[in-house]
């Protein structure tokens, strides 16, 4: 067989193993990198205040939340002043809401890379989840420098605030890779994404803490994958209770049944994604 002989790529949709989707995966990272960076050049081309937004969303919410839950409300806050309460809190919920927006419409919006050329398609879905760290670092400079204004020296649990931050991640991504794949089948998925993302910012402890509800129920709550992210947070950085051991167990539970369900439900239908979309 001559040198000249060309390479013959075999795509089989029977080949769904994980380690198989993993390979693929690295083969294809470059690739990853580059929709990253092209979402992110997209997110601040031609705004004329840039960066300023990601600080501007999460702080002015935090300014809403403090008047209408922490001085009429009379919301409680684990003895925390209020405005770092609900600042703490909105960080890795803003990461969160904006990654599985995009990730859940990060099939649809590149339908013309689907049908042109063959890549791995989990690398969609992934991409936007990176667009968000740099938001989310920026707003993280000003919940130190509120830290400070307010007397709150952070512990040695500061160490594990990367692991929350990554489990935000996961959960965006365990939850997009569902409606993401749904999106292309039923584009009314779309439309319920923002009315999710609502309703799921109040059933998430953000605007109060999860101490108001009793044991076991606290645990229970951890079903919901952001209420450990989110009380997790609060304890990594302000560390004014203890750790929410139980409610974070009952999450990375939840985020890891929805991480392999999704994989499953995305693997399943990728073979059909560039024929519908």
């Amino acid at each position: 067989m001559g040198l000249d002989q060309p390479q013959v790529l075999i795509i089989d949709s029977r080949q769904g193993a994980l380690t198989e989707q993993l390979r693929d995966f690295w083969r294809y990272r470059e690739l990853l990198y580059f929709l990253a960076w092209r979402d992110f050049k997209v997110r601040y081309k031609q705004t004329a205040l840039g960066a300023a937004w990601a600080i501007i969303q999460p702080f002015f919410t935090m300014v809403v939340f403090s008047i209408f839950f922490g001085y009429l409300g009379k919301i409680p806050s684990d003895g925390l002043p209020y405005p770092v309460f609900a600042y703490c809190a909105l960080l890795p919920w803003s990461l969160f809401a904006h990654a599985l927006t995009e990730s859940s419409n990060s099939l649809v919006n590149n339908q013309s890379l689907l049908t042109k050329v063959y890549f791995p398609r989990l690398i969609i879905p992934i991409a936007p989840l990176f667009v968000g760290l740099v938001d989310f670092g920026i707003a993280l400079v000003v919940l130190l420098g509120m830290m400070l204004f307010f007397g709150i020296a952070p512990g040695i649990a500061i160490l594990a605030t990367p692991l929350f931050v990554l489990f935000a991640l996961f959960t965006a991504l365990a939850v997009g890779m569902w409606l993401s794949a749904l999106n292309v089948q039923y584009r009314d998925v779309r439309y319920t994404i923002p009315f999710l993302t609502q309703l799921w910012l109040f059933a998430t402890p953000v605007a109060y803490p999860s101490s108001l509800l009793p044991e076991p129920w606290r645990s229970l709550y951890g079903l919901n994958p952001m209420a450990g992210v989110v009380e997790g947070f609060r304890w990594a950085l302000l560390g004014h209770t203890g750790a929410p051991g139980p409610l974070i167990a009952v999450s990375v539970i939840a985020v890891l049944l929805f991480l392999f369900g999704g994989f499953w439900y995305f693997n399943r239908m990728e073979q059909t994604f560039a024929d519908v979309v």
